[in-house]
């Protein structure tokens, strides 16, 4: 890993960076749990494992004082009448925060901090959503046919806190009802956790 700066070009096509050092994929075996409709997800399970969303990450020391960054991409459907979404999550260091800026397709950031406060931001190619210190971070997409394609920075050393998203869920659930995606309560929702 070099100390130098560094240059990549996302293909204009696809938004995927034609560089990367890491391609993380994930399936709706990753996603255990985190669906609403338990029974509808199983029964896509014994269908098939389908890829929900990919990352391409550019590689940095997870040091203080680096950034990382990187292109997410999150293909359309349903599971249930909830839209595909990221694993969410807080970042190990709380006081840390993140930027998302979408380059193709729309979606929603689902935020929420300790407390249980909650917010949901839409996206669209264009968009900016700044993720402050303290947010958990979910990226769904509200598109029943296209991708939804994000560039993200955060800083380097901050990790990932899946355990306490995947224990108690987000307050809110972004769902496709009567032809638009609407934001509704999460019965399942546990404040267990919060500060």
């Amino acid at each position: 890993m070099s100390d130098l700066p560094i240059s990549v070009r996302l293909n204009p096509e696809t938004g995927i960076p034609e560089q990367y050092d890491n391609h993380i994929q994930r399936s709706l075996s990753d996603l255990k749990g985190q669906f609403q409709n338990e029974v509808e997800y199983y029964r896509m399970m014994a269908e098939e494992d389908r890829l929900l969303y990919e990352v391409y990450e550019l590689s940095r020391p997870h040091v203080s004082g680096e950034l990382l960054t990187g292109v997410s991409v999150i293909h359309s459907g349903l599971i249930g009448d909830e839209f595909v979404m990221t694993k969410g999550h807080f970042h190990e260091v709380l006081e840390t925060a993140e930027c998302y800026y979408c380059l193709q397709g729309q979606g929603a950031m689902v935020l929420e901090n300790p407390e249980g406060d909650c917010v949901v931001e839409p996206m669209q190619e264009g968009s900016i959503v700044y993720i402050p210190p303290r947010w958990a971070h979910r990226a769904v997409n509200t598109s029943l046919k296209d991708k939804f394609v994000f560039l993200f920075v955060y800083p380097a050393h901050s990790g990932h806190d899946y355990g306490t998203i995947e224990s108690r869920g987000f307050r809110k659930l972004v769902l496709y009802k009567d032809g638009e995606a609407v934001i509704v309560e999460n019965p399942g929702w546990s404040a267990q956790g919060s500060e």
